[in-house]
């Protein structure tokens, strides 16, 4: 009796961590989504950085466990896309690709921190690079059925370069202390 005791408290208490780390990682992407620079039609938002600290915090399963109830939030009418903003037509939009592309991102991003890439300082940045590439790849792509091609770097890409370099340089710097 006392081993079932002790087998469901420990299954308790694994999963309760669990779900404390996968809503940690929500809670920061929405509450980075309210960090906005309202551009059109793409805003430049803290998502990003939210993005690469939950695959540098989590490793790929529980990064894309994150990003996945992330998204499943925002598309049930959670407010916590940018600028509060939810549902299919969000996801659909022009920033729908973005969004998508965050979790194909954590995943790259835990699995190359589970690779020992963030050992190192040109390792560590060459994995936020990755992490951004990968999330500009699905946004330009998918932005690319809302604009003329000619327009998507300019729209979609150009303007989020001195941020992309900002959060590079935050994500870089904290991860000495998300290590720990």
């Amino acid at each position: 009796m006392k081993s079932t005791v002790k087998t469901q408290n420990f299954t308790t208490q694994i999963i309760v961590t669990e779900f404390t780390f996968l809503m940690s990682a929500v809670l920061m992407m929405a509450a980075l989504s309210r960090v906005t620079i309202p551009l059109i039609p793409i805003p430049v938002t803290g998502q990003t950085l939210g993005v690469l600290l939950t695959g540098i915090m989590l490793g790929r399963k529980r990064a894309v466990a994150a990003l996945i109830t992330y998204i499943v939030m925002g598309l049930i009418g959670f407010p916590v896309f940018a600028n509060g903003t939810f549902g299919l037509s969000t996801l659909m939009g022009p920033t729908g690709g973005y969004l998508l592309g965050f979790i194909p991102a954590a995943f790259i991003m835990g699995w190359l921190g589970e690779k020992g890439w963030y050992n190192g300082i040109f390792s560590s940045l060459a994995a936020i690079l990755i992490g951004h590439l990968v999330i500009f790849t699905f946004g330009l792509i998918w932005l690319g059925h809302f604009s003329a091609w000619t327009n998507v770097f300019a729209a979609g890409l150009l303007p989020f370069l001195p941020g992309a370099v900002i959060k590079t340089f935050v994500a870089f710097a904290l991860i000495p202390i998300i290590r720990k």
